[in-house]
């Protein structure tokens, strides 16, 4: 991370399905990192449709990158020279879009994330699409997937 790194994108309003609760994950792209923010869990209850991120992601938003990985324990970054390949399906009216992200950093938690949208997220294909075009991620793989009406 140096002084004058610049964020390039964000992705918002992302779940990640555990067996026994619901993570909620903002993703940060700047020009030399990929930033994972933790902003909430939910557990498999009465609270299975709550959104209990908000209140993080209005903090992830007003936050600097330099300041993003160090606002959750859960939080980490990935540099862009490991990530491999960044893949987004987009959702339908009946089937949420999903987001897949492989890396390959040993520093990392795991060597990838598969993220759900959430019911309130809207498309963000404008804002993958618009990666390409970023000379940082020129050797990562961008593929965003359209689904038909089924």
């Amino acid at each position: 991370m140096t002084a004058t790194e610049e964020p390039i994108a964000r992705l918002t309003h992302w779940i990640r399905q555990r067996p026994n609760s619901i993570e909620f994950w903002e993703l940060v792209v700047t020009d030399e990192r990929l930033l994972c923010c933790f902003v909430g869990e939910s557990y498999r209850s009465m609270l299975l449709r709550a959104d209990m991120g908000e209140r993080d992601r209005a903090l992830v938003a007003d936050s600097s990158p330099a300041e993003l990985e160090s606002l959750d324990e859960q939080n980490f970054s990935v540099p862009l020279e490991a990530v491999e390949g960044i893949r987004l399906v987009t959702g339908t009216r009946f089937r949420r879009a999903k987001l897949e992200i492989d890396w390959d950093d040993a520093d990392a938690p795991s060597d990838g994330m598969t993220l759900v949208a959430t019911s309130g997220a809207e498309s963000q294909a404008d804002v993958v699409a618009g990666l390409e075009d970023e000379p940082s991620l020129e050797d990562v793989d961008l593929e965003i997937e359209r689904r038909g009406w089924f």
